[in-house]
């Protein structure tokens, strides 16, 4: 299986910095992860959007796109729980 493209959105990872250095290498290592296998155990498919999916980090969300056909992944959002899912 070939490994997929790692692409981070300007928002995305600017929420990243803003994190705690333990939550930001424990982040980065899932998405890592991602280029390998875009749906590892326990990611989720988003309602309501097409190609969003997300996966927890504790208590913290990744959203991202797995774009198949070019073998990109979009990570769109790094969020704590309570504010991942708002607009």
């Amino acid at each position: 299986m070939a490994s997929y493209n790692i692409l981070w959105k300007q928002s995305a990872a600017k929420e990243l910095k803003r994190l705690d250095r333990t939550i930001i290498s424990r982040v980065t290592d899932a998405v890592e992860a991602l280029a390998n296998d875009p749906h590892p155990d326990g990611c989720r498919k988003l309602q309501g959007a097409e190609h969003l999916w997300r996966i927890r980090i504790g208590d913290y969300r990744v959203i991202y796109s797995v774009d198949a056909g070019v073998l990109c992944i979009e990570v769109i959002k790094v969020a704590h729980r309570q504010s991942a899912y708002r607009p």
